[in-house]
């Protein structure tokens, strides 16, 4: 695009945008003149009065930070934590911690204030500190409190940085189905589509059909013809879990990328990418002035934060050096030195949260070349295969305190292996003929990872609850709206 075109564009679209009301995080960050007349809108967060000047704090939730509304004289309006309400006043250097507040005289006839949208007497949100157990009985409001609303903020700020990322390495941006015909782990957690008009052997889509545990198989087709593919999308798991790590509806990132033959190509990629990501909060950080002083809390990219906690976790997320590799065998042989006799692991016994933890006690760490028995039926074998001890070219990546946050690895490419690998996991053939097609029709050596995008965002904002990053989070027995 011409340099021309590039700023007919931009100005087109300030233009387009001056019908917008401003937000408070543009009014903030964009002043205007002082002395000048302006209108904010937002939600009433708190209230304080005196005999002759009233103080209203308002959010809109556009950022962190609350808006000054000075109500001068001794007839002030009264106003109730949560109302919705416009002010029009003058805009003005703020005397306190903000620094800028917007007064309010009703003598004035070019102000004016008003009620937009009032609150039942118990309305739940007040000034005071609310459990997160008592803020998820409240879906269809929660998100205006100050910590939940920034862990939404959170999500669209790493959203946006690992697009940022993908496209810097030559990925394209795909959107696999949600509804597919196969179940891609195998395990059978999926959850059936039904169509009310269905009736006995005439499904809807003329065959059975599910809701995606993972979009992985329709993104190799998609990555085979474009080189590099990546999606974020929902995924659905039928599966009775009831932890602070799961979800029956979560957003998955996977990617997909073609000729590469080495595991280790793609651990260093995704690290890459999460370090990318946690670099740009941390910068964040140094320039964010906005801090609660003396709570050992703070605001980095509009998220609420617990200071220590998170600068913990992501001083170790940027070390100088790369996270370290330790193949499931070497791993199993670590915990064997510190484990107790009697929880001594076996070579094939699975891994559990506290080995994880364990193992990621001072960094993220990469386990690779699981035992082949454990993983699904796509994984290409290890570069080290040993008959006697089977092992596949995948890795998962386990982060302090957490535990996994991803997974990924070679896929198998050979038709003749693959078929044999469909065979003896009772894979159904005839579902997975297209996707066995892939290794007839020009195949090539690839791979790829998932990674729980609201366990990387929990682990980022220093929470402990994958329940509370999601809006309207969907586990066994919760879907409360």
């Amino acid at each position: 695009m011409l340099r021309s075109q590039r700023s007919a564009l931009a100005k087109w679209v300030r233009y387009k945008s001056d019908y917008l009301n401003p937000t408070i995080k543009q009014q903030l960050s964009h002043p205007a003149e002082i002395g000048s007349i302006i209108e904010a809108r937002g939600f009433v967060k708190s209230t304080r009065a005196s005999k002759k000047v009233g103080f209203v704090d308002i959010s809109d939730g556009s950022n962190h930070q609350t808006l000054n509304i000075v109500l001068q004289g001794p007839d002030q309006p009264k106003f109730k934590v949560g109302q919705s309400i416009v002010v029009k006043g003058q805009w003005c250097e703020g005397k306190g911690r903000q620094p800028y507040e917007l007064k309010y005289d009703p003598q004035n006839p070019d102000h004016s204030i008003a009620i937009v949208g009032d609150v039942t007497e118990d309305y739940p949100l007040q000034k005071k500190a609310t459990s997160m157990p008592f803020l998820r009985t409240f879906p269809e409001i929660k998100h205006r409190t100050s910590t939940l609303g920034s862990f939404l903020r959170l999500r669209s700020h790493v959203e946006f940085k690992l697009m940022e990322f993908f496209q810097l390495q030559d990925f394209i941006k795909v959107t696999p189905p949600l509804i597919t015909s196969s179940d891609c782990e195998g395990a059978g957690e999926v959850f059936s589509v039904h169509a009310p008009s269905d009736k006995p052997g005439e499904p809807f889509f003329g065959k059975n059909a599910y809701l995606t545990v993972s979009t992985q198989l329709h993104l190799e087709c998609l990555a085979l013809a474009l080189n590099r593919a990546w999606t974020l999308t929902p995924c659905f798991r039928a599966e009775q879990s009831h932890t602070t790590r799961h979800l029956s509806e979560f957003w998955m990132l996977e990617a997909e990328i073609s000729h590469v033959d080495s595991v280790y190509q793609v651990t260093n990629f995704i690290e890459d990418m999460v370090r990318y990501v946690t670099q740009s909060l941390a910068d964040s950080s140094k320039t964010n002035q906005s801090v609660n002083a003396g709570d050992g809390n703070d605001y980095v990219n509009g998220t609420y934060i617990e200071k220590e906690l998170v600068e913990a976790r992501w001083s170790k997320m940027l070390t100088p050096e790369r996270w370290p590799r330790m193949t499931y065998t070497e791993a199993v042989a670590h915990l064997n030195k510190v484990l107790p006799q009697d929880e001594q692991l076996q070579w094939g016994d699975s891994l559990q949260l506290k080995h994880e933890m364990m193992l990621a006690e001072n960094s993220p760490i990469f386990i690779t070349d699981y035992p082949e028995a454990q993983k699904p039926f796509y994984m290409l074998k290890s570069a080290n295969y040993d008959p006697e001890k089977p092992t596949v070219a995948c890795f998962d990546l386990l982060v302090p305190g957490s535990g996994e946050l991803a997974g990924g690895s070679l896929r198998e490419h050979d038709y003749e292996v693959l078929k044999k690998s469909l065979e003896s996991h009772s894979m159904d053939m005839q579902d997975m003929d297209w996707y066995l097609n892939l290794r007839r029709q020009g195949t090539l050596p690839h791979g790829g990872f998932g990674l729980g995008f609201e366990r990387m965002v929990t682990y980022l904002a220093g929470h402990d609850n994958v329940r509370d990053v999601a809006a309207f989070p969907r586990a066994p027995g919760l879907c409360h709206c």
